[in-house]
Parts: structure tokens; C-alpha cells; sequence
């Protein structure tokens, strides 16, 4: 869907990008990620002209962006920053239709798409709609970004640090929202962050940047399980890769089927990290582990954490 083909950027003496051979196949969801001036953010905004490359190749669903004007090619690509840009003295309802109303859509459809976004993004039609910005809070203002993005079906949500400002409670919660919107979309995603976890936890892909340079690109098992050189290793924090690999993996994976336990029960779809963290924080060896309706599935080991492949059966507890 997108191609990167010897792309570089310079900014006066500085090189921003340098070189860049990526591609990005419809449906993934790609987070570049690097220190500051790696080039990331450099990176996303060259995909629709908001910065345009000096030199290579950028082909957009096979063709080179410079063959569409820039507000055509912006109109096929949601963008959603940190700072959310929402018109202050437009409602929820209208911030989210701006550009099905510059695309000409019909009120009817504006409407029902302002509605079903509001209802994605978890936020009720009935209270949000017809409230300004200023009268949300900046999680709120953040979910009311992300549908104005969408609001068209772009081919492409474009997200450039998007939580970067805000609480780590509310953070979680969206990046939990992006990555239940992809699951139910398959929406391709290209997301800028500077935070090791959130890329870890969103991506089904990973391009770690450094001086404007790709230096690895793979899933996120694969850079923890396989750091490609001592840079990587350090920007993913060496002193808890282990703790990182438990965050990819989930419950289901390692539940003894049947099996009991005593304590508060987790989740199938929990992380082996939230796990962990349940094993130190009630003193257990074991918890129970139950469906999505509360219906017992079974129990976790805490030794079970240390293997890979399928948990033992449950007559072997």
C-alpha cells in the first residue's frame, strides 16, 4: 500500500531520513518509533505531503504521491495528532464530519457516520454530539480526533503521537480503543511514538529509527527476542526484556484447561504481564481463569510463565 523506494529528506545540513527503502502492506499496523530526531515523525508526515521528499520514490496504493494534488491525497489518509486540533467553536457532531461534508457526502450519511464513529470510539451519541471541545476532557477531545480521522473510511489512519499528552490511565485506555478499532477494521495504520511499551503493545510491526536510518524492522517478538545490534537492546530496556515478551502473550495461551484455583480469577484475554503482576500482588502460585461471560475456563500456573508452547493439561496440575 505504501513504498518507500530510496527516500531521503534533508533539512538545510541535517539529514531527516536518509535513504529509506519500507513497505507498508494494507491492513498492518506499522509504529515507527526512535529517539528524538531519528526520523519517524519525518517519516509519516512525508506520506501525504505534509513534508515532501527530496529524493527517491513514495508510491501510494502503486502510484507516486506526487501524482495527486495534496488535498486528494489528504482526503484518502485520516490524521490524528497530539495536540487534536479540534475547531473550537464546532460541535463534537461537526468536528467529525468535516471531510464527508468537503467530499460532498449527503447530511443523512454525515449523520449516521458521526453517529456509528461516536458509538466506536465508546462515546454516546445522545450526551457527545452536541458538546464543544472545551467541555471535554482531553482523552475525550482525543477519541473525537481519532473519529475525524475516520470519518471518511480513509485507506490509511496516519497517527502522530496521539497520547503523548495525556495521563497514563486515559493513555492506555486509547491505545486499547486503536487497537479494538484495527481488530474490527483492518484498517492499515502507521502510528509515531517515542514510548518502547505502546509500540509494543499496538504494533504488528515495528520500524525502530536512529539517525534517520531504519535499524530494525520486524514484529515485536522478534526485536525482543532478536535485537539486531547494542543500540536496540538498549532502547528496548535490557533490564526487563523478559517482562516486555510477557506482554505479547495472552492468558489463553497457558491456561490449564478445567484446572481450579482459589483468588480473584484473570481474564483470558489478559497479558502474561498483567498475570505476572496478579501472581506478586496476591502472593499465589496459581489464580483462576475465567471467560469473557465469567464462566470458569480454568487456571493459570505461575511457573507456567516460564515456558512456551501449550499449558500441561489439567489432570497434570
Amino acid at each position: 500500500m505504501i513504498e518507500f523506494d530510496h527516500v531521503s529528506k534533508r533539512y538545510g545540513d541535517r539529514v531527516a531520513v536518509a535513504d529509506l527503502n519500507l513497505g507498508i502492506a494494507a491492513g498492518e499496523l506499522v509504529v515507527l518509533i526512535g529517539p528524538s530526531g531519528s526520523g519517524k515523525s519525518t517519516t509519516l508526515r512525508m506520506i501525504n505531503r505534509l513534508v515532501e521528499h527530496d529524493a527517491g520514490r513514495i508510491r501510494f496504493a502503486g502510484q507516486e504521491i506526487r501524482n495527486f494534488a495534496p488535498e486528494d491525497l489528504r482526503r484518502r489518509m485520516g490524521y490524528a495528532i497530539q495536540s487534536v486540533g479540534l475547531f473550537p467553536h464546532w460541535t463534537v457532531e461537526k468536528n467529525i464530519g468535516t471531510v464527508p461534508r468537503l467530499l460532498g457526502w449527503p447530511a443523512a450519511n454525515i449523520a449516521a457516520r458521526v453517529q456509528e464513529l461516536l458509538l466506536l470510539l465508546q462515546l454516546n451519541p445522545a450526551d457527545f454530539a452536541h458538546r464543544f471541545p472545551h467541555e471535554l476532557s482531553g482523552g475525550q477531545q482525543q477519541r473525537v480526533g481519532v473519529a475525524r480521522a475516520l470519518a471518511a473510511d480513509p485507506e490509511i489512519l496516519l497517527m502522530d503521537e496521539p497520547f503523548a499528552a495525556l495521563d497514563p490511565v486515559t493513555r492506555i485506555a486509547l491505545q486499547k480503543e486503536i487497537k479494538r478499532i484495527h481488530a474490527l477494521s483492518g484498517k492499515t495504520i502507521v502510528l509515531v511514538t517515542h514510548d518502547i511499551d505502546e509500540a509494543l503493545f499496538l504494533a504488528t510491526r515495528i520500524v525502530l529509527f536512529r539517525d534517520g536510518q531504519v535499524v530494525q524492522d520486524g514484529r515485536p517478538l522478534d526485536l525482543l527476542a532478536r535485537p539486531a545490534n547494542d543500540f536496540v537492546r538498549a532502547f528496548l530496556g535490557p533490564a526487563d526484556l523478559g517482562i516486555k515478551r510477557l506482554g505479547l502473550d495472552l492468558v489463553r495461551s497457558r491456561v490449564r484447561q478445567g484446572a481450579g484455583a482459589e483468588g480473584p480469577p484473570l481474564a483470558m484475554d489478559a497479558t502474561l504481564r498483567e498475570a505476572l503482576s496478579a501472581f506478586i500482588s496476591q502472593g499465589r502460585d496459581r489464580l483462576p481463569v475465567v471467560h469473557t461471560d465469567g464462566s470458569h475456563a480454568g487456571a493459570l500456573h505461575f511457573e507456567d510463565l516460564l515456558h512456551t508452547g501449550p499449558a500441561p493439561q489439567a489432570a497434570n496440575a
